[in-house]
């Protein structure tokens, strides 16, 4: 993996510490200081909701940054408390905004009723397979992502998380075609489910899908016409449907910076619709939001 001793064990105690209690248990894994106000603060509120809380699954780890830093910088903490809920080894809601009692429980109640506590060993299985094709998928290999995600889609067709990585992935490898074919095939209840809403989401942006002498073409106008905004737009459109996210938002972002009002605040409201169809969680997604945030109100 390419870490050294130190950060080989952070991994190890993180592992025992929250990755394996959260197999079956939802983790509300709160990253905090000694020297942190704030995380004083918050600290008895997240305890008393977890000791509430205990009976349907839920348990408190507390992080301290200044102990575990290599584990804080892989979840991209960048100011504290930072608070995650934990499920089968991965973040699947960023609590940090929860800070009174009833936001929290009502957080909770909702991830709640949408994961499996207490799942079969088929779950435990598929959990860190999924992980896998998520992490290929994050690292740009679309074609492995879409043949890890069609291998477990054969195991467990009834997942969200498969199914919504698997249209996810057929996307970014280019096959449009087969990513709706797949989203279409799957049944109403589960298309409803917002995992695979998302995927849903994102195939619609990427519905018009152009090939590569349009994109090319598209790219040429908005260089040609920095200042045209219709032009940019067009391009940034044209650029996430062939998968390119990153041009794609770097041009919303141009725009926003130009002119943030043009258009009643299209590119604001394209680029937070991409984020939504990416997933709120991807870091990709929290590095632009945080350009985003420089923009608005840096």
């Amino acid at each position: 993996m390419g870490l050294n001793l130190d950060e080989q064990k952070a991994v190890d105690r993180f592992r025992k510490q929250v990755v394996e209690p959260s197999r079956d248990k939802l983790v509300i894994l709160d990253f905090w200081a000694e020297w942190c106000g704030p995380c004083k603060a918050l600290a008895p509120l997240l305890e008393k909701v977890a000791a509430e809380y205990a009976d349907k699954g839920v348990a408190l780890v507390k992080l301290n940054v200044d102990e575990e830093p290599f584990i804080a910088a892989q979840f991209q903490v960048r100011s504290i408390p930072t608070v995650y809920a934990i499920f089968q080894g991965q973040p699947v809601a960023d609590l940090t905004a929860a800070r009174s009692e009833s936001q929290l429980k009502q957080a909770l109640d909702q991830l709640l009723d949408k994961l499996p506590l207490g799942g079969d060993e088929q779950d435990a299985e598929i959990a860190p397979l999924v992980a896998m094709g998520e992490q290929v998928l994050a690292e740009g290999d679309g074609e492995r992502a879409a043949s890890i995600f069609a291998q477990i889609a054969a195991m467990a067709p009834e997942d969200p998380g498969v199914q919504s990585g698997l249209v996810r992935a057929l996307l970014a490898a280019g096959r449009p075609d087969e990513a709706r074919a797949a989203f279409d095939a799957l049944p109403e209840a589960l298309r409803a489910d917002p995992l695979v809403a998302q995927a849903g989401l994102a195939l619609e942006l990427a519905s018009s899908g152009v090939d590569e002498g349009e994109l090319q073409a598209r790219r040429a106008a908005a260089a040609e016409r920095p200042t045209d905004m219709a032009a940019q737009f067009d391009f940034a459109q044209a650029a996430f449907a062939a998968g390119q996210r990153d041009e794609a938002a770097a041009t919303l972002l141009e725009m926003i910076r130009i002119d943030p009002e043009w258009n009643d605040g299209a590119a604001k409201a394209k680029l937070l619709q991409i984020f939504e169809a990416v997933g709120l969680e991807d870091p990709w997604v929290a590095g632009q939001r945080r350009r985003l945030s420089l923009l608005l109100f840096g």
